[in-house]
Formats: structure tokens, sequence, C-alpha cells
């Protein structure tokens, strides 16, 4: 039976929240059972070997104090989704290489650009909010940015982090000289900034900002200097021919102390270009060369789409718990300083990557094609009356192509997308996001009129562009509406670097489908199930034995996630002032609001 509006206002006002699967709980015990014990170096420093190991057992025991007990909820700084590169050449500039290899990435972040390069004698740093033509568009930068070597970044913006002084890249003088970017988000950064802050800290570091990349560069400087301590106090080796070892040894306990996504680029004076990954592999982290008459040249980046105008092809993914470095001279190293278990988030085949990648081995347009097939076969068995297979651009093309062909369906295109309008999703503020669409799309009767149209989307998140969609179509002369989600519903938040960190803004938290179709006013709709959805994926690789699909189903792979973390997350920081889809008619005397 139908709802009527008043009872579907009324669910969505009554919500419950959903509780996390006890799985979560399992997945701690196994990682505490699995840690190795935390080294002696994690004790104060002491002023000579013998101190240093009769301290081991206090050490380890303070350290589980600090960081290693049982999974807490602490104000999370605000997470992002970025893009990262990362270039070494021999001969020239990297600039333009740099800023090319970020417009290809640009998908990945529009809220701020940063860049620094250096011939390694001394850096050349620039970055401030704004589109990567914008930040980097006037020629006198670009000539001042000087460097055969550089990294850059962009990021999307969150609410409450705009600021221009949050962009990256991050840096410390100390030690040697440190530079980094990061993708993905630190689930215990609370824990960690205590740490940088207590007398175990060499320095007691100052943070500038609340952004987890900083704390995540300054873990990385202290165990950096703390290698070099060990150096001098255990060996007394020469620390000046020990700097790449001090580093990976550095890696090594970033990884240890470091918990929830980071995929991170980094320059380092006197080492090089280094980049690392976490041990689950969260985050995509591509390596590509290209051949030149010194010896081949290096690009690190999110996604290896940024390769192809710059002339560089991919190499292989950055392994999970892995470090590379590229030295100044141009050597590559690389060790895995962690036990690495590849699990990588499934959103960003679904939403965030382009269509022209490959990520973990995954061509993500073969997957998307997968994710068609799948929900095709689901849609014949509703039996619903359709006329057309309309996709809602551009992600959803591909798995829209994929079911019209498995239908047997004509694929049309009727909606038109303005491409000077940003992407709503990555809008910080939910009101924002409504307005946009109206200037976003638009429908066309020649398509719609008097046709049964299936939608297909790749996501249907907070359900603010699928709810107005479903009424310019509508208005366009469609017959009747449905409705397909290439993803599951998205009923947790994402903890490890997207912007979702509420379950009150998900249209699908406590509702059915049926319900959710009647507060998208849809006359039909269907989910991809999570089992395709992985299935897929393993199916494409199968040495990936499992993917992060937290949003969808709760399960947290970093296993310290807990229902308070989530609760805590929820009632302060970035979801605190969230909401969920409010409808905002296209015609200002018929406006109606559908409050979840």
């Amino acid at each position: 039976m139908m709802l009527s509006q008043k009872n579907v206002v009324r669910a969505c006002a009554q919500r419950r929240a959903v509780k996390v699967s006890a799985r979560v709980g399992t997945a701690v015990r196994t990682m505490r059972a699995a840690m190795p014990a935390l080294p002696s170096h994690l004790v104060s420093t002491f002023s000579n070997a013998a101190a240093l190991k009769g301290k081991v057992a206090l050490g380890n025991a303070r350290m589980s104090r600090i960081v290693g007990g049982g999974a807490k909820a602490y104000k999370r700084s605000a997470p992002r989704m970025c893009g990262i590169i990362g270039i070494f050449k021999y001969e020239g500039n990297a600039n333009v290489e740099l800023y090319e290899g970020l417009l290809m990435l640009q998908h990945r972040g529009q809220d701020s650009a940063g860049m620094v390069t250096t011939d390694w004698s001394r850096f050349k740093e620039h970055k401030e909010n704004g589109l990567v033509k914008d930040v980097f568009g006037k020629q006198e930068l670009m000539d001042s940015m000087k460097g055969h070597c550089g990294i850059a970044h962009v990021r999307y913006p969150t609410a409450g982090s705009s600021s221009a002084q949050e962009a990256q890249p991050f840096f410390v003088n100390s030690p040697l000289g440190i530079y980094l970017i990061h993708n993905g988000n630190l689930t215990n950064t609370e824990e960690l900034r205590g740490l940088l802050n207590s007398s175990r800290s060499f320095f007691n570091r100052h943070l500038r900002t609340d952004s987890d990349s900083e704390v995540l560069l300054n873990i990385l400087a202290d165990e950096v200097h703390r290698a070099h301590q060990r150096c001098l106090q255990t060996t007394g080796c020469d620390p000046n021919k020990n700097k790449v070892n001090f580093l990976f040894e550095a890696g090594e306990m970033t990884m240890r102390l470091c918990k929830g996504a980071y995929s991170c680029i980094s320059l380092v004076k006197g080492v090089g270009l280094v980049a690392f990954r976490d041990p689950w592999g969260i985050r995509p982290l591509v390596l590509g060369k290209r051949p030149s008459p010194q010896g081949d040249e290096w690009c690190i980046a999110s996604e290896d789409c940024a390769f192809g105008p710059i002339g560089f092809e991919r190499v292989r993914d950055v392994q999970p718990g892995e470090m590379v470095v590229i030295t100044e001279e141009g050597k590559l190293m690389s060790r895995q300083c962690a036990q690495g278990s590849a699990t990588p988030c499934i959103f960003e085949y679904i939403y965030l990557a382009r269509p022209d990648s490959v990520l973990n081995g995954i061509p993500v347009y073969n997957f998307q094609l997968k994710l068609g097939t799948a929900l095709a076969k689901r849609i014949k068995e509703r039996n619903w009356d359709l006329d057309i297979v309309c996709p809602v651009p551009d992600g959803s093309r591909p798995a829209a192509i994929q079911i019209a062909s498995e239908l047997g369906l004509p694929y049309r295109e009727g909606l038109v997308k303005n491409r000077y309008v940003g992407r709503t999703f990555i809008m910080p503020d939910q009101r924002m996001r409504e307005m946009s669409v109206r200037r976003k799309l638009n429908a066309m009767p020649a398509v719609f009129e008097g046709k049964s149209v299936l939608l297909i989307d790749d996501s249907i998140v907070r359900g603010t562009t699928m709810t107005q969609i479903v009424d310019m179509v509508r208005r366009a002369g469609a017959r009747k509406v449905y409705l397909a989600s290439a993803s599951p519903p998205v009923v947790f938040p994402n903890v490890y670097g997207v912007d979702m960190p509420t379950r009150k803004e998900f249209v699908a938290n406590g509702l059915t489908i049926d319900q959710v179709c009647e507060v998208l006013r849809a006359d039909g709709l269907i989910y991809q199930e999570v089992e395709d959805l992985i299935a897929s994926g393993k199916e494409l690789n199968p040495d990936i034995k499992d993917f992060d699909a937290s949003c969808f189903n709760g399960r947290y792979v970093t296993g310290d996630i807990d229902e308070a973390y989530l609760h805590k997350l929820e009632m302060s920081g970035r979801g605190a002032n969230r909401r969920a889809t409010q409808m905002v008619s296209l015609v200002g005397d018929r406006s109606m609001v559908a409050t979840a």
C-alpha cells in the first residue's frame, strides 16, 4: 500500500539509528591479536642504548594506553576526498606536468589546489582555494615554480574546512624538511594529536590546523627523528648515509600508529620523492614511468588517468603497507613497511574514480559495465513497463548502456548537463546542493514525452539531485519514472575520507525501499545488491579478497570503528549541522518540502 506524503514525512522524521554490524567487534579483536608488540623506540628518548633497551616494557604499556586502547569516539577532523600526484624527472621543470596531472584529477577535488616543486636545494610552494586553472593560471606564478621534482594536490570542500590554510601540501622543517600531501582520513586523529603534544614527542610539536593530514605529517617527522636518534645511540652510524633507511623505519612506525585511510606522497630533503599507502589500501595510489635518455622518470598519482596527457605509463599500484622512495638521483627503492591486505573502497569504482582509470588492477569502466549487467537481471524480475533507459550524467553512463543492452530497450540521453556547474555531491552545504541541481541539469521533452522512463544513477546518497530530476522528467512529459541505482543504499557514514559523516542525511536511512521511492516521488525504485557489487570487483581481480563497503554494510575494515565513534561523529563537527533530503520544487509557487 502506498504511503501518504504526510506519513512519509513522519517516517523520515522518526528514523531510528542503525546499529553497526557485530562484525566490527570481531574485527577489532582479530586485529589486536594479530598486531605485533610495539618496538622499543616507543619509549622516551634515552641517552644510551642500554637505557633504551631497559625501558621497552614500560614504553609498550604506555603506548598501549595512548594509542592502542579500545575503539573510542573522538572528534574527527574534516575528511576530504582528494587527488594527489608527484613527479620526478631528470631535466626541466615539473610544474607544467604537475598542472596537467592535476587537471586530470580535478574531479576528485574542486575546493583548493596546491603544489610544491624543488631542485633539492630549495622548495617553491603555492596553494590557495579554487580550481586548478584558477590557482595556477598566472604565467608568472608558474614560471617561478622551478624544480625537476614536485608534488601537487586537489581537495573538495567540506563544511568547516574551507580555509586556504588547510590546503595541502603541509610542511615541517625538521627533521630534513618534509612536504606531504594526503588522500584519506585518519580515524584516531585525536589520540595522535595528544601523542604529539606529550613528552614522548621530541619537540612537543605545535599543530597549526585541525587537519588530520598535518597530524600524519608530524607523526612521520617524529619517527624520522627517532630513527636518527637510534642510529646515533645504538650503532654510531653515519646519519647522512642512512636517510633513506630512516624514512623506511619511520614509515613502518607511522603505519603502526596511524589508523584509517591514507595514501600519501612526500618530498623529503636529502631523500627524494616518497609515497606510501595504508595497510588496507583503502584509497588508491598508482605508480607510472616513462623513459628518458638519463633513465626512467616516475609519476605517482591517485589515478592513472593522470598519466596519459604527460606521457607516463602505468607500472603498478603502490601496494597496501608499502613505501616507495625515488631518490634525488632517480633510483627507485621500496619496502613493505606493514603487512598489507588490499581492501579498497568500493565507492571509488562507483562514483569517485574516472572511468578511464585502473585501480588495484580493476578497470573502472569494466567494473561499471558489470554493475549494469547485475542490475539488469534484477530489473527484469520487476516486470516494469519501460520504453527507454536514460542515464543521469555522467557517472552512470556505462551502467545505463549495459542495462539498455541487457533489457533490449533504447538508450537515450534525455538529461542535458551544464558543464559549468560543480558536482552537487561534494558541495558542503545541503541548501547549496539543492539549488545547484536546477542549474546543473535540464530535461528534454523530445525524449521523455509520453514515455515510461528508467533513470539510471550511479548512486543515490542524499536524494537531493534525484528528487528534483524525477520532478524535471515528469514536467518534460514522462508518463512514468522508474529509478535504478548502480550502488546499494548508503546507510552508514564513510569514515575513510568521503564527505558522508552522518546517517541522518542519507535518504535511505531507516526507510524501506518503498518508502524511499515515495520520498523521491518515483513509480518504482531498485538498488544494486551489495553481494553483486563485491562479486563484480572480485571477478575483475580475484586477488582482492574483500572490499571496504562500509557505507553500505557498516563493516569498517580497519576494525576500530564502533557505534560510539559514529555517534560522536554525528553529534559534532561536520555531522552536527547536516540534514537529509529536502525537495525544492522547480516552480516557486509549488514549493514542497519532504524533510528526512
